[in-house]
């Protein structure tokens, strides 16, 4: 790979109860563990952070897709719900559904163009084989 852009991150504290901080200082937030996991859900966590990147990077990957076959998204988005629990195995895993949203085009060429992003989009490349994820066409 030549990589063209590297990000770089810094946690401190108590790691999921800490503060995150990009080097450039354009993200610099508190860390909480979130209510369901026993903890304050007083800041963010890496759960939300990771849903927020992959619903990104996925809806410009759905947008490169779809100018190669010269189709128009309109109004489209991309959401994303990330989950975690334990894999069975004494540790943790996550889990990740994405839900697209093209109004403009039928169901079965948004689930066509939404299938190809999946196979082009960074971060379903980086997951793939490691994570349960799933590409949904929605409404909203």
């Amino acid at each position: 790979m030549e990589t063209v852009y590297t990000a770089e991150a810094l946690a401190t504290g108590s790691g999921r109860n800490g503060r995150a901080r990009t080097t450039d200082g354009r993200i610099d937030l508190g860390l909480a563990v979130p209510q369901e996991m026993g903890g304050s859900g007083d800041g963010t966590n890496p759960e939300q952070l990771f849903a927020a990147g992959y619903a990104a990077c996925f809806h410009s990957a759905l947008q490169m897709v779809a100018r190669q076959e010269k189709l128009a998204l309109g109004d489209s988005s991309v959401g994303a719900r990330v989950g975690i629990g334990g894999n069975g195995a004494g540790g943790f895993g996550l889990e990740v559904v994405l839900e697209v949203v093209v109004p403009d085009l039928d169901r079965a060429t948004a689930q066509s163009l939404a299938d190809k992003a999946h196979q082009v989009c960074p971060y379903s490349n980086a997951t793939r084989g490691n994570i349960d994820v799933r590409v949904d066409v929605v409404e909203d």
